[in-house]
């Protein structure tokens, strides 16, 4: 049903005009002039302006659709518009015979004025029968159409893919990075600090033995653990200690020497010692460089921790995406398996993961940036389907001539009805808009290539889908 916005020409043109224009319709070409002409007599012409709306999503499909002149874009509003369709001139569109279709996928409109020429559905029978090669001409466009639906909703679910990836790599790069970032500032302002107190130190004129006592002091400290056995309470005891303490030499930086002295753990009695070597305003200049030394150490500590994450993420990400590699390589399955868990970290806070992996596992040549879309699509699925929460288990290992990987899932289960259906392209249980249905029949296309076989057994609390993969790649490719 096309919308009322859609209305035959003022003028409507001589059916001579519109069988000679038929001719530039692709499919119709070499269709002779007796056959488009009856095409013209028995269609409905139509004219649209830019931005009219041709049809709704959903709107029943009545009409063949021959666009002489013009654009059509057809976009799904459900999910978030995406270009489902263009429409050019010179294509043959809308219904067509021996089609399946019952309803627009998307809605219609012109995005420049569009002559065209309809056939309702009522006619096909007897279009057909007067034109005898539209049959073929039909079948060949509905070919075309199911290759470039088929190949736009592939690309989609690449790209939704990719985005899941890119927001989990972000928020797993995110943390580190920003720890880093305020070690760092926190560097710069501790450095600044002992820079403009390094003269204070110098004017204290400590003599050898001063200074040895000092070393050895600090070395004591430093050598303990500050988390051995101390409660939260206990710390915070042990600093309202100090800061007395400090108060009694006349300190004037307790707010900013307290805390790092009690964080390591550093008693009253360490503090007397010092009474033993220094002076009150000595000690105070010793204690202010010794706790900007501690805050400084930690830092650093928290930019090496933390650059080390982000390099062991974009390790991790290189595995996946196997970059800077040929497209078929040596795969180390298990730690392609690792690289694609670690792109789901994010998922994961509330997930007990479980590797069980056979040591000493062969390696396979494989397409390993395709294999691991197979491990996101089954860890996708299961983290889905437990609703991030439960035991996921990843196993791995050799069965006869070919390696064995499991996933396993605490979820729900798939129903029985449905676990011979889960691998039909475009076949899903998420809400519209959240997936394709694609993720799992990509899957089995690329272990299928790979001469591998995927299988799925599934009960309530206990969903495992197999890979099998065989070793012997000479008779893989």
């Amino acid at each position: 049903m096309l919308s009322p916005a859609v209305t035959p020409p003022v003028c409507p043109t001589p059916v001579e005009k519109i069988a000679e224009a038929l001719d530039r319709i692709g499919p119709l070409h070499g269709l002779p002039y007796e056959d488009r002409l009856w095409l013209a007599q028995h269609g409905e012409e139509f004219v649209a302006e830019a931005g009219d709306v041709l049809f709704e999503e959903g709107a029943p499909a009545e009409r063949m659709i021959l666009i002489i002149k013009g654009e059509i874009h057809v976009r799904r509003q459900q999910g978030g518009p995406m270009t489902l369709f263009i429409g050019r001139a010179g294509q043959m569109t809308g219904l067509l015979p021996f089609s399946r279709m019952k309803s627009f996928g998307g809605q219609g409109f012109a995005v420049s004025p569009v002559w065209a020429l309809v056939i309702p559905k009522e006619l096909f029978p007897e279009m057909l029968a007067a034109i005898p090669s539209m049959a073929q001409r039909v079948v060949s466009t509905l070919l075309d159409r199911v290759r470039e639906v088929t190949r736009m909703e592939q690309q989609a679910e690449k790209l939704s893919a990719l985005g899941k990836l890119a927001g989990n790599l972000a928020h797993e790069l995110n943390n580190p990075a920003s720890a880093a970032q305020r070690a760092a500032a926190s560097l710069v302002i501790e450095l600044n600090a002992n820079r403009t107190n390094r003269f204070k130190l110098v004017n204290l004129c400590l003599s050898e033995d001063q200074i040895r006592g000092i070393e050895a002091w600090e070395q004591k400290v430093l050598a303990r653990k500050p988390e051995d056995g101390r409660s939260a309470l206990a710390i915070i005891g042990g600093e309202e200690s100090i800061r007395k303490w400090l108060t009694g030499i006349g300190s004037p930086e307790i707010w900013e020497i307290a805390p790092q002295l009690a964080e390591q753990g550093i008693t009253i009695d360490d503090l007397e010692e010092l009474r033993s070597l220094l002076r009150d305003n000595e000690i105070c200049v010793a204690l202010g460089f010794f706790a900007r030394y501690l805050r400084t150490s930690r830092a650093v500590e928290t930019l090496v921790n933390s650059s080390a994450r982000i390099f062991d993420l974009i390790s991790a990400v290189k595995t996946y995406s196997s970059m800077d590699r040929a497209p078929i390589l040596e795969v180390d399955v298990p730690a392609g398996l690792d690289a694609t868990l670690q792109m789901f970290q994010s998922r994961m806070t509330h997930v007990t993961a479980v590797r069980d992996y056979e040591p000493d596992l062969p390696s396979i040549s494989a397409y390993g940036g395709e294999l691991n879309q197979v491990w996101t699509a089954l860890i996708e699925n299961a983290l889905d389907a437990m609703g991030n929460q439960g035991e996921l288990k990843l196993a791995c290992r050799l069965e006869a001539d070919m390696i064995l990987v499991e996933i396993w899932d605490s979820g729900p289960g798939i129903p029985p009805e449905l676990q011979d259906r889960i691998f039909e392209p475009f076949f899903t249980t998420k809400a519209p808009g959240q997936g394709l249905g694609l993720g799992l029949d990509n899957a089995m296309r690329i272990v299928r290539k790979h001469k591998g076989h995927l299988s799925v057994r599934s009960e309530p609390g206990s969903t495992c889908f197999r890979v099998r993969l065989p070793l012997s790649q000479l008779q893989a490719y």
